[in-house]
């Protein structure tokens, strides 16, 4: 090895563009964070061949004194930070003084500004992927300031050789103006690619004007299936948007977090986020949200991660529970008619895949596993069925009659039941199918939790105590864990080396399958393991049993027992989705009915 040196400011830059300067995307968050930071009303971007040829972004901020402009270009040159006590509460976007030279070390980089607006002329300084000796000269512009960057890595070509296709990276720089365009709505973006306008977004300072920017940037359908949320508790605020369970991705590709108006990607969040959905979301599913976490500064460390990406809190737990109780709450509190749904339905195609027709989205439409028979190809029904179809429908219980359509309850009342799987209601917009198992599963569900948390789990004996053949492991778990089925309303006792006996059940659910209960729950205790795994899964557990108590499908209910049902789901928190996350209800406006017949055509 050779002797200690100095790097040169040329290989030092180029090692810290490494660090900032990843690709085209890279240097448009860079820039448009220094135009923020500057006060930027209205910021325009201009990009060709992806950013690989030209990125031009130009600002109407303060702009940059002519003697600073050589200052801009050197590493570690800032305006935002002076001592250690602004770099521990860090309220710019940017502050380590590294972006313009990194990015002028590995492409022509012209940077033009002017902090007068009285007509004065500015001035231009010019790098070209050199050491640091900058011209500057008198050139034409208004206040603010104008970065040019051409030939992106013109003289690494190591680098530009990773680069992807123009689509490619032209996506990636485009989302970074999404991201930086949800954070601030007080400022204007428009965004161009080889000369065509891509964005166009207005500055946007009332609620309305918030939400039809976030339906600009992540879809209209996002913002019909979403439920706004502000909530305040010192010294933390959590306020934006988060899609309803049934709005939910296969990927985490609609996913905005922002703290103090920096976007972030933090493991705390995202697993505070994951439990607040866990009970209403379907499997491998992903949330969609805009949330923004205001808090303090000081309490708060983003000098974690060369771009920033990543933060560390003061205080992690404390930030973890906020944003898991507010979200928590705040779908909890959906309740059929409620919500901001609005979404087309989804359509069934043959081979059993739903689309939805909104987003287009293709879910795969889970089978029914609770013992319904399977439906046939063709259906045929017999004149004489008909007939007594019609009979039975004219001695079903009156709806009752309302004064008016606001006096209708949201899920309306029942009038048919389809294949004992599904219940018909009226209500005032059309149509409501709900699928009757996994609605009284949530109800249940949500019953037992209530309970457990309250006074425990109510129990009854039974007539007959019932007598489980199990394996001996089994039998060492049920003893291990006998408080346990107490506080779940299980008396349950070993009645000899490989078999169990159940004395006592809660009283939700004397009608489900007693001795299928008792196995699954032990299986649940056998998959968690300790007590203190148990502990953090008792909901899952819960789960099971709610699965057991609630209605099967293939059941006959009279219409009493479907009004009580739609009742109880008005009532229950989160009844719009089951236990698993799969949707329990769906309305059918009256008008999409009218199209299925031709009506008004």
């Amino acid at each position: 090895m050779s002797r200690i040196h100095l790097l040169s400011s040329r290989l030092a830059n180029q090692i810290a563009a490494g660090e900032v300067v990843e690709r085209p995307a890279s240097v448009v968050k860079e820039v448009l964070e220094n135009s923020l930071d500057a006060g930027a009303g209205k910021v325009d971007v201009e990009v060709e061949a992806g950013g690989a040829r030209l990125i031009r972004i130009r600002d109407d901020g303060v702009g940059i004194e002519a003697e600073d402009l050589p200052l801009a270009l050197s590493r570690h040159a800032t305006s935002k930070i002076a001592s250690l006590e602004d770099l521990e509460r860090v309220a710019s976007l940017g502050f380590r003084g590294e972006a313009l030279a990194s990015i002028g070390s590995v492409s022509r980089l012209t940077l033009t500004s002017n902090t007068d607006d009285t007509g004065s002329e500015g001035c231009t300084a010019i790098c070209e992927g050199r050491d640091m000796d900058v011209q500057v000269k008198p050139a034409p512009h208004p206040r603010g300031t104008t970065v040019e960057v051409r030939d992106l890595f013109f003289n690494t070509p190591a680098r530009r050789k990773f680069l992807r296709t123009e689509r490619t990276e032209f996506n990636h720089l485009e989302e970074v103006v999404k991201r930086l365009a949800l954070s601030r709505f007080d400022v204007a973006f428009n965004l161009r690619h080889n000369g065509k306008a891509i964005h166009s977004l207005r500055r946007a300072d009332s609620a309305a004007e918030q939400q039809r920017r976030v339906a600009s940037v992540c879809g209209p359908a996002f913002m019909e299936q979403a439920i706004a949320i502000d909530t305040h508790v010192a010294p933390y605020r959590l306020w934006g948007w988060v899609g309803l369970p049934t709005f939910s991705r296969s990927q985490a590709d609609l996913q905005y977090f922002f703290v103090n108006g920096r976007v972030i990607r933090d493991k705390l969040v995202a697993h505070a986020v994951r439990q607040a959905y866990r009970d209403v979301l379907y499997h491998g599913r992903h949330p969609a949200f805009v949330l923004y976490l205001e808090l303090d500064p000081a309490q708060v460390d983003v000098n974690v991660h060369p771009t920033k990406h990543e933060v560390r809190f003061r205080d992690g737990r404390a930030v973890h529970n906020f944003i898991f109780s507010s979200l928590h709450r705040a779908l909890a509190a959906v309740r059929p008619g409620q919500s901001s749904g609005g979404a087309a339905p989804p359509v069934t195609t043959a081979d059993g895949l739903a689309i939805d027709t909104s987003t287009g989205e293709i879910n795969e439409q889970p089978a029914l596993a609770w013992g319904a028979p399977p439906r046939p190809a063709a259906a045929t029904v017999s004149p004489g069925r008909v007939q007594q179809q019609l009979r039975d429908y004219g001695r079903l219980h009156p709806v009752p009659e309302s004064a008016n359509e606001e006096d209708v309850p949201p899920l309306g009342y029942a009038v048919a039941q389809i294949h004992g799987i599904y219940v018909l209601a009226e209500n005032a917009a059309g149509l409501v199918l709900v699928d009757m198992h996994a609605a009284h599963e949530r109800i249940t569900y949500e019953r037992l939790k209530t309970a457990k948390a309250d006074a425990g789990i109510r129990s009854q004996p039974l007539l007959v105590p019932q007598s489980v053949a199990v394996s001996q492991r089994e039998v060492r778990v049920a003893q291990e864990h006998a408080a346990f089925f107490r506080e779940l309303g299980l008396g349950v006792e070993a009645a000899g080396e490989e078999a169990l006996v159940i004395r006592e059940i809660p009283v939700s659910l004397r009608d489900s399958d007693v001795e299928q209960l008792l196995r699954d729950v032990l299986a649940d205790l056998i998959e968690y393991g300790t007590s203190e795994r148990i502990a953090d899964h008792v909901d899952e557990i819960l789960s099971t049993m709610a699965c057991h108590g609630a209605v099967r499908a293939n059941r006959r209910l009279t219409i009493p027992e479907m009004n009580a049902l739609l009742r109880d789901m008005e009532e229950t928190e989160r009844s719009g989705q089951c236990n698993h996350g799969r949707p329990t209800w769906t309305q059918l406006q009256l008008e999409e009915l009218d199209k299925l017949f031709l009506r008004g055509r």
